[in-house]
């Protein structure tokens, strides 16, 4: 057996995960007045939020970047080393910096440290190192250090961008608190995802309407009922009364307990056994909403009223094939 096979995988990842998780709740006493002036400075800002980062900050910078633009503050990310060669054309006073750097000395960076006074934009860094060329530049520092990396040798960066991950993360989500960006306003940014569809989906965008919609009569023949929960393929049929107000639905389950009744199918009229009122949506309802009123009660099929009156039905294979569930 070779001594890789006799390393404690569990052992490792446990270390590691615990130095992670102690370097994130150390931020915590580190949340002061500069948090507070970063977050005003990102809420005024009149252009574009800038995230820039060199080597494993700038993936964690690429995805901060990507973290403002999903919540409500338009950003996006420049790499430092393509800022100097014309990138920094994107960048104008109108929009805020925010530099990531565990050093705070990385050269890429404090190499634009004077163009970004220069035009003009707030520049917000997030270091581990408040003394650093880097921190001392910036409009506000947010102190991002960590007592040790993750890494055995202590020279991975591990703890420090999980820890400058969860500080901008910090920071995105304040914005979206203070700026009251809705669960609607994020799936806008989402749609073609299942969390948008869950988010922007109405039961009016996917119900059957006009004369899909399965109805009879108070007083029908419970036959004539079950003709047109045949025809309709919905698995249910709306009752309507003489004002066409909804009195109640026939449903497979329905059916069921009919049969172990043994009654006469001739002469039964729908009413005597129909579920009275029954569950219903309304058209503006999310479709998510509705897809929780099927599971609760155990149902896949629900009406759908406006004024108490039925205009349209909703299947669980409409919410299927949608992609909310």
């Amino acid at each position: 057996m070779s001594e890789q096979d006799t390393l404690d995988f569990r052992a490792s990842a446990t270390r590691t995960l615990t130095l992670e998780q102690q370097a994130i709740g150390e931020l915590i006493a580190k949340l002061d007045d500069c948090f507070d002036r970063a977050c005003q400075l990102l809420m005024h800002c009149r252009g574009r939020v800038i995230v820039t980062g060199m080597g494993k900050s700038g993936h964690i910078a690429r995805k901060l970047a990507a973290t403002f633009a999903s919540t409500g503050s338009p950003a996006f990310f420049v790499h430092p080393g393509e800022a100097s060669h014309g990138d920094l054309g994107m960048i104008t006073g109108d929009d805020v910096v925010v530099a990531l750097s565990n050093s705070g000395e990385t050269q890429e960076i404090t190499g634009l440290l004077p163009l970004f006074k220069r035009l003009g934009a707030p520049l917000v860094s997030l270091t581990g190192r408040p003394q650093s060329t880097l921190a001392r530049y910036s409009d506000v520092h947010i102190d991002v250090g960590v007592s040790r990396e993750a890494c055995p040798h202590d020279l991975a960066p591990t703890s420090s961008t999980t820890a400058a991950l969860a500080m901008g993360d910090a920071l995105a989500l304040a914005l979206l608190e203070a700026k009251g960006f809705s669960a609607e306003d994020f799936a806008l940014s989402h749609p073609g995802g299942t969390l948008g569809k869950r988010l922007l989906l109405r039961v009016a965008d996917l119900m059957h309407g006009g004369d899909r919609v399965p109805r009879v009569a108070t007083g029908s023949l419970l036959r004539e009922a079950l003709l047109e929960m045949t025809h309709k393929g919905m698995g249910f049929t709306c009752v309507i009364d003489e004002r066409g107000t909804l009195a109640g639905v026939y449903t497979d389950g329905d059916l069921r307990r009919t049969l172990d009744q043994g009654v006469d199918f001739s002469t039964l009229r729908v009413d005597d056994v129909m579920t009275r009122g029954g569950k219903t949506v309304t058209p503006d309802m999310l479709a998510a909403e509705a897809v929780r009123i099927m599971e609760d009660n155990r149902i896949t099929a629900l009406a759908v009223v406006d004024n108490d009156q039925p205009i349209g039905a909703l299947h669980m294979h409409d919410l299927l094939r949608s992609g909310v569930i």
